[in-house]
């Protein structure tokens, strides 16, 4: 068996924000897998004239690796394209276990996640100086349990800045949680789609977030940014730059 499987992120939604790699990958690709209830379609109008292409939202776990291994039993190139970067939430880890299993040759390109989408689309900082430094990548408890020390409302305690996925669908629940540690006027922004064309933004406060969610009817695909880099009143600059601050490539300017 000489075929390979390489699981691409597709990035959060423009086409021109996947990797260069991942692009050349399509170009190539024999047979290509994407997440079409996530994926923007337009990344792969690069692929081959003759490219097989199959959506993996119409197809369980076992069907798409039926599909992998066929391919690369006659020598195939395969793209398993997923939303933003597939090691955020892209459920890889459960294909890549079966692949091994059949001693198929995988291989992982990142892409640029939701969350750093949503983050340009709010042009802001996510890690402030002396605001928050930490950025806790999480999502609320659905059908997939959660461990229960990282509840929202545990999470919450650290008062970092909290990017959340899956969550939108369920904003009450997840308002409720946040707020029995977070302050209730602690900044917050829902980004739908970040960078598609049709991208929404609503910005408000753990107070009334969830009205503003619902009035702009946003249900799904959408990112939660929770914390006060999202709205600083004062935040101190970062030695980075500081002329006074000197390290290995920059002597100090006092």
């Amino acid at each position: 068996m000489t075929g390979k499987v390489i699981f691409i992120g597709a990035g959060p939604g423009a086409p021109d924000l996947i990797t260069v790699r991942g692009y050349q990958t399509i170009q190539k690709a024999d047979c290509i897998i994407y997440a079409g209830s996530l994926v923007n379609k337009k990344v792969l109008d690069n692929r081959k004239s003759n490219a097989k292409v199959f959506n993996s939202a119409e197809l369980n776990l076992n069907e798409i690796i039926t599909i992998m291994e066929k391919a690369t039993n006659e020598n195939k190139l395969v793209a398993r394209v997923h939303t933003g970067d597939p090691s955020i939430y892209g459920a890889i880890a459960e294909q890549i276990r079966l692949l091994k299993e059949k001693s198929i040759e995988y291989e992982l390109i990142p892409g640029v996640s939701s969350v750093f989408g949503s983050a340009a689309a709010l042009e802001k900082e996510l890690t402030l100086p002396e605001i928050s430094q930490t950025v806790i990548i999480t999502r609320p408890e659905g059908r997939t349990p959660k461990p229960k020390d990282e509840s929202l409302e545990s999470l919450a305690s650290h008062h970092a800045t909290m990017c959340i996925f899956l969550g939108v669908g369920m904003i009450d629940k997840v308002v409720k949680e946040l707020s029995k540690n977070y302050p209730i006027d602690t900044p917050v922004a829902v980004v739908k789609k970040a960078t598609w064309p049709d991208q929404e933004i609503v910005k408000g406060t753990l107070k009334d977030i969830a009205i503003k969610v619902k009035q702009a009817n946003i249900t799904k695909t959408a990112m939660i940014i929770v914390g006060e880099v999202l709205n600083p009143i004062n935040f101190n600059d970062s030695k980075l730059y500081d002329a006074t601050f000197a390290h290995e490539y920059r002597g100090s300017k006092k």
